[in-house]
């Protein structure tokens, strides 16, 4: 994928792609390779390197973590609110 297709497919502007790219390549996370494509353009694929890699496994796990502490939030306030209905309810079934 170009970054004018990255830029198109994110919304932003190529300018940011380029800035962006340039960033992670300097911590070392992305690393440019040279290649020619089919149209003898000079054309750069960009891969993850093994630091990359491990940055992106964390901040999946990061992710991940997030979403199950959101998910036991629900769980929580689902319980919570189910007990509210059964006290509610409780009078009602008395009748």
């Amino acid at each position: 994928m170009s970054q004018r297709a990255i830029a198109a497919s994110l919304g932003l502007s190529l300018g940011k792609i380029n800035y962006a790219l340039k960033a992670l390549m300097e911590k070392g996370l992305v690393k440019a390779e040279e290649f020619y494509n089919s149209k003898n353009k000079r054309a750069y694929s960009y891969i993850l390197t093994p630091k990359g890699m491990e940055e992106k496994a964390a901040v999946t796990l990061r992710y991940f973590k997030k979403k199950m502490k959101e998910y036991e939030q629900l769980q929580q306030e689902l319980s919570q609110l189910k007990k509210e209905v059964e006290k509610i309810r409780a009078p009602k079934d008395k009748e």
